[in-house]
């Protein structure tokens, strides 16, 4: 669950390791499941919040395209979050996904949370001296 507040639990954070052996190979990306009032008769709708380059995948807003990708585009009520996230990750690993060049916005997070990480080492040592 994404908000311990939802008491109409309908909105949900889920997280996929990329596949071996291809360029999603150890990244984590981070997703957004938001179940709105007709589901589970409608899908739920699911938006990549780590940049990712896959063929179902809006670049502009990390929006999982029903069009683009059968298991919303054709919805059973009976398919559930776990389901949606196993399809992505064999979504990952078609021939037309494995190869896809990836962005890199994940070096960039960690470069910045070294640098704050160092920087409050800094403060405390400077506090503690």
């Amino acid at each position: 669950m994404d908000d311990a507040d939802d008491i109409y639990m309908r909105s949900w954070t889920g997280t996929i390791i990329g596949p071996p052996n291809t360029v999603h190979e150890g990244r984590i990306y981070q997703l957004k499941l938001f179940c709105d009032t007709d589901y589970p008769d409608k899908p739920p709708t699911v938006r990549f919040q780590t940049r990712i380059n896959m063929t179902c995948v809006n670049q502009e807003t990390g929006l999982v395209e029903p069009s683009l990708f059968p298991m919303l585009g054709k919805w059973e009520r009976e398919h559930t979050m776990e389901d949606i996230l196993s399809s992505l990750k064999r979504e990952m690993s078609t021939p037309q996904n494995r190869r896809l060049y990836q962005p890199h916005e994940e070096a960039g997070k960690v470069a910045r949370y070294r640098n704050q990480m160092s920087m409050a080492v800094s403060d405390l040592l400077h506090y503690a001296l």
